[in-house]
């Protein structure tokens, strides 16, 4: 190579003809084809089967609108203002400040933060909905996004409607250091005070779901429901390997390994979670509102219907 270098002055052109491009993350996200089991695969095909893969069923990644729009129907909710604490608490600077990654994950997105509140029907039942966008850092759970939730939860109080939130996320947001951790014991006793109004508290679990929001609000569900193939975690698989220093099930973390463990309580394919989700509400709700008449046989059949759905 060296002498047609030399002597042509052509190598570096050569070098990129036999070279693979490798497409940079800005080319992929704008191009009109993304991977999946089987290789390239429109997006527009995905989109029309609710992002999900027909031939391997793998449920993708949606931003918060996206998912407003499967579980509500297009444009049939209205999106709710939640409060903005000040950016950059902090003064976080890394390869880059996080203003400027705030700056640049709102351009992107079209969100202020990594979670939006909506409101809308399901099943003729008005309630309250939240979802996480893993497009917006990572979904990390920083001040606003937990000014999100509990000002959610707050509107679902005020109104006595249920609050359902879909999870994204890879945790708390470390550019906010303890502020950030402090958003878990704010949301928990959030959705504690919603408990108390016997109002039902729905959590769906989507891939993936870790840290910081596995271990507060993200398992406090009335009833939990994950995607099917959801990676639901709190430490990544190579710490707790190092830590006990035993290899894993191959399946360790997926929805459906922590659904035989009992931390969730069904799963359920994307397509059908408004329906199953408006019967599982209208199912509590009558619940809810004979609880001081209801006998416990009521009581029983009430559970079991519950698990029938479910399962």
């Amino acid at each position: 190579m060296n002498w047609i270098k030399k002597t042509l002055g052509i190598g570096e052109k050569i070098k990129r003809l036999i070279t693979k491009h490798r497409p940079t993350k800005e080319e992929t996200e704008k191009s009109d084809w993304t991977s999946c089991c089987k290789g390239p695969i429109l997006k527009k095909d995905l989109e029309e089967n609710l992002w999900c893969c027909n031939l391997c069923g793998k449920h993708h990644r949606i931003n918060s609108r996206q998912r407003f729009d499967v579980f509500f129907g297009k444009n049939n909710y209205e999106i709710l203002e939640t409060p903005m604490p000040v950016d950059d608490p902090i003064s976080w600077k890394d390869t880059k400040s996080y203003s400027k990654r705030l700056k640049d994950a709102r351009n992107k997105n079209n969100q202020e933060c990594a979670v939006l509140i909506a409101k809308g029907k399901i099943n003729n039942i008005e309630l309250v909905c939240a979802a996480m966008n893993f497009n917006f850092i990572g979904g990390s759970m920083g001040t606003a996004e937990g000014e999100a939730i509990i000002s959610g939860i707050q509107h679902s109080i005020d109104n006595s409607i249920p609050f359902i939130i879909f999870t994204s996320t890879g945790g708390a947001r470390m550019m906010e250091s303890g502020l950030s951790l402090m958003q878990m014991t704010r949301t928990v006793l959030a959705v504690n005070e919603l408990k108390s109004k016997k109002l039902p508290y729905i959590v769906c679990l989507s891939s993936p779901t870790s840290g910081g929001v596995t271990a507060s609000f993200a398992m406090l569900g009335d009833i939990q429901i994950a995607e099917p193939g959801a990676e639901i975690i709190f430490a990544g698989r190579r710490v707790i390997e190092s830590t006990i220093k035993e290899e894993l099930p191959e399946n360790f973390q997926t929805a459906e390994h922590t659904l035989k463990c009992g931390f969730v309580d069904t799963i359920i394919p994307r397509k059908n979670l408004p329906e199953k989700i408006g019967i599982l509400l209208s199912i509590l709700l009558n619940k809810n509102s004979e609880v001081n008449s209801s006998s416990e046989n009521e009581t029983s059949k009430d559970t079991k219907q519950l698990s029938k759905v479910a399962s």
